[in-house]
């Protein structure tokens, strides 16, 4: 494979990665810790919209962001022609 090819894919799997830890940083540790009490206002089914980011918001966008990498890393491997199919 051609080097330039490999360098593109690359990068552009990085730049996925920044974006979508950013993501899930400003989920776990912005919502679950540094916005809490401001979130504490709101309440969704008697919890507390801060507590339940603490306790399960973070989890469920990790989840999230897998299936979203997941698919992005398909489109991005038939983009560069590396794809199992």
């Amino acid at each position: 494979m051609d080097t330039d090819l490999r360098k593109k894919y690359w990068n552009e799997n990085l730049k996925y990665l920044s974006i979508l830890l950013a993501i899930w940083f400003l989920v776990s540790y912005g919502f679950g810790i540094l916005l809490v009490d401001e979130l504490n206002t709101i309440r969704i089914g008697g919890f507390k919209l801060g507590f339940w980011f603490a306790q399960q918001g973070s989890i469920y966008v990790f989840v999230i962001l897998i299936f979203v990498y997941v698919r992005l890393m398909n489109k991005l491997d038939k983009k560069y022609g590396f794809n199992e199919d």
